[in-house]
């Protein structure tokens, strides 16, 4: 048998439920965005929210631009140990003359595509069904994301969205949202980057194929 003081809360508990307080505010919960759209075209609040959180952005016109930038970034940065798995990264690494690097773990630079990149956070949205898996993302110390203009969306609702839609018969069982280089403040509140993830993080958007 329940105790006495159990009961009056339990009786308490049953009259609230059988007469519901009504929302306060029924007009608060509606599917408007809180966040208002930018005037600017999205590869440009992209670029600046990406740049804002130390990450290094690059626009491409089209692909024979990003060979020649991605050329020149390895000859200055010395970087001759290029991880990367997607087949169309691959043919785009031969046409340099560079043979892809197989060792992930002792890497100076990976490279991958993205499925979406948001605007108005400066993410690159990566999932487990591309070729470059989990782990070539965040192990290399420095990552490097190829990005074409029809995955640049405005906002996270719109990325998850048309996830959903690409993956509708089997869902990736990871998806992140990657916005520039690891960072912590973890240990006396000190901004560190590198701890979890790339110390760097390269952006190349290119506008068409």
């Amino acid at each position: 048998m329940p105790s006495a003081s159990k009961e009056n809360i339990l009786k308490k508990i049953r009259k609230a439920l059988s007469n519901p307080v009504p929302l306060p505010f029924p007009e608060s919960e509606g599917a408007q965005s809180v966040y208002t759209s930018s005037q600017d075209d999205d590869a440009i609040v992209f670029a600046e929210e990406f740049t804002k959180l130390q990450g290094k952005f690059s626009f491409c016109v089209h692909e024979q631009e990003l060979s020649l930038q991605l050329s020149q970034l390895f000859s200055q940065q010395g970087w001759t140990k290029i991880y990367c798995k997607e087949p169309n990264l691959i043919r785009l690494l031969h046409s340099l003359s560079i043979e892809p690097y197989q060792n992930l773990t002792d890497c100076d630079v990976s490279i991958t595509g993205c499925e979406y990149l948001v605007a108005r956070t400066g993410s690159m949205v990566l999932s487990s069904a591309q070729a470059s898996g989990r782990t070539t993302s965040i192990y290399a110390p420095i990552h490097i994301c190829i990005a074409y203009n029809s995955q640049l969306v405005y906002d996270v609702k719109d990325a998850l969205q048309f996830i959903k839609e690409k993956y509708k018969k089997k869902f990736p069982s990871f998806v992140t949202f990657a916005t520039g280089p690891s960072r912590t403040a973890d240990i006396e509140k000190t901004l560190v980057t590198g701890v979890h993830g790339p110390k760097e993080v390269y952006c190349f958007l290119v506008e068409s194929f």
